[in-house]
């Protein structure tokens, strides 16, 4: 399949090239020229299939043309070696545990695809030396820094603003070492991803260096977390039969995953809407409101991946529904809460329904209780354990919660960064010292 830049100023590109560039020349953002949907009998039979099932006929659609069936089968099962529950949180409200994986968020599942994807078209070419750029707000580094831990030919870079990243996000990314490159910025995350971008569009950097981005930018880290769409709606078939007006709640910060969800739709899911729930940063919100989108600086909050400014993944919303303001509001709504509120979702949904949200989930999970309309069930995407978030979580819920193992061997590690300026140049300096 050939994939073409949102801003349409250059040629399409083979799924290869799209993953190994990451961003197009023009500085657009690559989408799939065909968008294939399902026949009915897939939505039927849904319910009778695994995660890993569903995955790999949803995977074949977007990268069967490129990777041969057996491999990209392999790919799909080493990426999901766990699973992913809906939980039913009270009556028509659930919730999608996306924490269940190797760093305990929703991204490991795009960041594990995208590494084994990367790994086997660089196995192609020889295993040159490629080097990941990644900005984070907080779980993307992680997510992707394990993803690619020790695998051959890559090198990963993980930029994240200084200060604005809970302690155990900081320690998935920053003890790990190897192959692994924690960059401290002093700035914001918007800062982080404008200095990935602008290492894409620098000539002298990628004539000497082999550069990619594993951020959401990427198809390959982007279009996997459709995935879960599609085992959400079959775990509610199962559970209630055939759910009519399903609604998608989704934290968004870069909106990547939002945008995954609005192709698993253009591809025949039967969702009614979604909702895209912001902290304080909500540009997107404001662009729904009057059709302007302006971004600005982001503010830091206790949802902290959330924090972005200026997300990415909106020039892909713009483009899946043709620049359209209305055809965008007909399918995607929005709400902002702030710290305030998050912390009030997180107390409330603990004391009467027993069940512990993380501060970004608890904005996808209160949009529902505010927005759903009857006859509406609603799927809010749970996108990090709680315990990453410990002292915030705690302190809003008045109990102290576990921590998983998994966590626990992250905070005993020694944290590793270096300490990086705003400034572009300082960053391309350092990154041609690297090699």
């Amino acid at each position: 399949m050939q994939f073409y830049s949102t801003n349409r100023k250059t040629s399409p590109v083979s799924l290869r090239e799209a993953v190994v560039r990451g961003l197009a020349a023009d500085r657009g953002l690559f989408m799939p020229e065909v968008i294939r949907r399902f026949p009915p009998a897939f939505y039927q039979n849904m319910k009778e299939m695994t995660l890993r099932e569903i995955s790999f006929v949803v995977a074949e659609a977007f990268f069967g043309e490129d990777v041969e069936a057996g491999k990209l089968k392999e790919i799909v099962d080493e990426t999901l070696n766990f699973d992913i529950p809906l939980v039913k949180v009270a009556d028509n409200r659930y919730s999608l545990e996306l924490f269940h994986g190797p760093t305990l968020a929703f991204k490991d599942v795009g960041a594990r695809f995208m590494a084994r994807l990367l790994a086997y078209f660089n196995k192609q070419e020889g295993e040159r030396q490629v080097n990941v750029l990644v900005a984070t707000s907080g779980d993307t580094g992680s997510a992707v820094a394990n993803g690619f831990l020790d695998v051959p030919g890559v090198k990963v870079f993980v930029l994240y603003p200084q200060g604005k990243v809970s302690e155990i996000q900081e320690k998935q990314f920053t003890t790990l070492g190897r192959n692994i490159t924690a960059l401290e910025v002093s700035g914001t995350f918007d800062d982080c991803q404008a200095l990935v971008k602008n290492a894409f569009m620098d000539k002298e950097l990628n004539e000497k260096l082999y550069l990619t981005s594993a951020n959401s930018i990427n198809v390959a880290r982007f279009l996997p977390q459709s995935f879960y769409y599609f085992y959400a709606y079959a775990q509610l078939c199962g559970l209630v039969g055939k759910p009519e007006e399903v609604v998608f709640s989704v934290p968004s910060g870069n909106f990547g995953n939002i945008t995954a969800g609005l192709m698993a739709k253009r591809m025949g899911l039967p969702v009614k809407r979604f909702i895209a729930a912001n902290n304080r940063n909500d540009v997107f919100l404001q662009y729904l409101r009057t059709g302007v989108y302006t971004p600005r600086p982001s503010v830091a909050t206790i949802a902290n991946a959330m924090d972005v400014g200026d997300p990415s993944n909106f020039a892909r919303i713009l483009d899946l529904y043709g620049g359209s303001h209305d055809a965008i509001c007909a399918e995607v709504s929005g709400v902002s809460y702030t710290d305030e509120q998050i912390r009030r979702t997180m107390s409330e949904t603990f004391r009467n329904e027993r069940y512990l949200l993380d501060p970004h989930g608890a904005c996808g999970y209160q949009a529902l209780v505010d927005g759903l309309q009857p006859g509406e069930t609603g799927i809010c995407l749970e996108t990090a354990h709680p315990a990453k978030f410990l002292e915030t979580v705690e302190s809003a819920v008045g109990e102290t919660i576990s921590v998983p193992e998994k966590l626990q061997v992250f905070m005993q590690g020694e944290k590793q960064s270096i300490l990086m300026p705003v400034g572009f140049n300082a960053f391309k300096h350092f990154l041609l010292n690297q090699q």
